[in-house]
């Protein structure tokens, strides 16, 4: 690795940011993932020689600061920002389904991938269990910045936010005591059984304490406070402060954060942040979660070319296989008295199980001298590859086929009627734009124009038929219609405060006024 100051790191940051923010906003603009662009990009990145990355390559792809990033840096943020915005309420409707997967499907998947990769694989023990461990994680960045981007109906993102945040806790806990105690605990036989399941409720028991206290905490914290700056501070602080305090306790940091953040953004929410509060929290940690996702994914794909695989194609496609095979039985088998989850809800569940980054940063911390470390590398980073780019870009056809991203009844026929009067619309001012540059006379232009516009009118009546046979579609152009005029009426307090018309604190007054009704519409739509 290259010796590199601050100011050269910094540099070689910057240009990673670059090309990140650049990729997404390209897939953003084609209506694409943007996850699995980035990891595409990043693979080619990795795989072509450009002197000019070839520092950045080396200097991100080095195991330690990979790690650093992935799991310091920028675990906490993700996991605090999916749990802030979690309603516990939705957490508690669908509590059957989320502990069947987090705990019954997690511990299945770990045992069939443990056993398989034992005799299918000839891996030892340990490596076994391992890469089970690393392949039971459905990994919440991966899972969650690409539902998100592919939309699914509001019960099934929260189901499956709800297993990655819980079943990612679980696995790094079974992760640690695979690697490091699983031998020790089999030599002392019943009594090593006992000290694995105490040792596994002691982590997860002491990150739900700590992530309790320290939530419970700073939630009374902001009833003494109505400053949103200050409060996001607050926020920082709980997320990164419980991941650490929890680690350095050798609990389950993972467990704490999502813990505090789900008590911070329910209860704190409610006694002590004021609408526009929320509303700043909220978009401060968009902007975070947007940030840190796309150096993530961009991250595994230069990782990803890291290692050489063409030797091990069999044992690849048998280890892609078993854990495919492991994560039906854990999904159809937890699920399988659950009869409020539909079969097409468990498909998606199913082959939305992907592995990224998480897994990749937890193999990468395995001691040099850990038995089988190379082929658990080549196995895991293999099998991330195929679950984000093969499983990742098959999604969305899939949510698409099985109807699962099906709109309401009424909102196809609303978009093709807006989409024709906005056409209709279109024409009629290109015509009254072009018409004196082309010599158009009036009578030729204003009978396409009255044309034109009879279709309007008639787009019109359709439309209203339908708000009235859907009063919510109605409701919807409503409320997007007051939230355009809050936007505009917010920004006309602001030049109203630059041009020194009113005080800073009569507009603060009535820009509050204007974000708190914003928020009452959010919660509305």
């Amino acid at each position: 690795m290259y010796d590199l100051d601050l100011h050269h790191i910094f540099e070689l940051g910057l240009i990673l940011v670059m090309i990140a923010a650049g990729i997404t906003a390209i897939a953003k603009k084609f209506k694409q993932p943007y996850p699995i662009a980035l990891v595409i990009v990043g693979a080619i990145i990795g795989l072509v020689n450009i002197p000019v990355l070839e520092p950045l390559k080396d200097f991100i792809t080095e195991g330690e600061v990979f790690n650093f990033v992935i799991i310091t840096l920028f675990l906490p943020a993700l996991l605090g920002e999916a749990a802030l915005k979690l309603p516990f309420s939705h957490l508690n409707e669908n509590k059957k389904p989320i502990l069947a997967l987090a705990f019954g499907g997690t511990f299945l998947s770990f045992l069939i991938i443990g056993f398989s990769s034992l005799w299918l694989l000839g891996l030892s023990i340990p490596a076994a269990f391992v890469f089970a461990a690393l392949m039971s994680a459905t990994d919440p960045v991966s899972v969650l910045s690409l539902f998100k981007s592919v939309g699914v109906k509001k019960r099934l993102s929260t189901v499956i936010e709800g297993e990655s945040l819980f079943n990612d806790g679980l696995a790094v806990v079974l992760f640690n005591i695979s690697a490091f105690s699983l031998i020790s605990y089999l030599d002392m036989g019943i009594i090593g059984a006992g000290h694995g399941v105490w040792e596994f409720i002691k982590v997860i028991s002491l990150g739900l304490l700590i992530g309790g206290l320290l939530g419970y905490g700073f939630s009374r914290l902001t009833r003494y406070f109505d400053d949103y700056p200050l409060e996001i501070i607050f926020s920082i602080i709980l997320f990164y402060g419980a991941f650490l305090l929890a680690e350095s306790f050798e609990a389950s940091g993972v467990i704490a954060v999502v813990v505090a953040a789900l008590i911070f953004g329910n209860y704190g929410s409610k006694i002590g942040m004021s609408p526009a509060t929320k509303l700043n929290i909220s978009n401060f940690w968009d902007v975070v979660t947007l940030l840190a996702n796309s150096l993530v994914f961009l991250m595994v794909g230069l990782e990803i070319t890291r290692i050489n695989v063409a030797e091990h194609w069999g044992l690849i496609f048998t280890a892609i296989l078993i854990v495919l095979i492991a994560r039906s039985f854990a999904v159809y088998g937890s699920l399988l008295f659950n009869r409020n989850i539909p079969l097409s809800w468990k498909h998606i569940l199913n082959w939305g199980g992907l592995k990224g980054s998480l897994s990749i940063a937890l193999v990468l911390s395995l001691p040099r001298d850990f038995e089988g470390r190379e082929e658990i590398l080549i196995l895991a980073f293999s099998v991330v590859l195929y679950s984000l780019v093969v499983q990742g870009l098959s999604i969305k056809p899939l949510i698409t086929w099985l109807g699962v991203n099906k709109k309401e009844e009424g909102y196809q026929k609303y978009e093709a009627l807006i989409a024709r009067a906005h056409r209709y619309e279109t024409g009629i001012e290109e015509i009254n734009k072009v018409k004196k540059n082309l010599f158009i006379t009036e009578l030729v232009s204003e009978s396409v124009v009255d044309e034109y516009k009879k279709q309007r009118t008639k787009l019109h009546n359709d439309i209203n038929a339908l708000f009235h046979k859907h009063p919510e579609l109605r409701k919807k152009q409503e409320i997007a219609l007051l939230k355009h005029s809050l936007y505009a009426q917010h920004e006309a307090v602001g030049h109203l405060l630059k041009e020194d018309i009113i005080s800073s604190e009569v507009a603060q007054q009535e820009q509050d006024l204007i974000t708190n009704k914003i928020v009452e519409l959010e919660e509305e739509s």
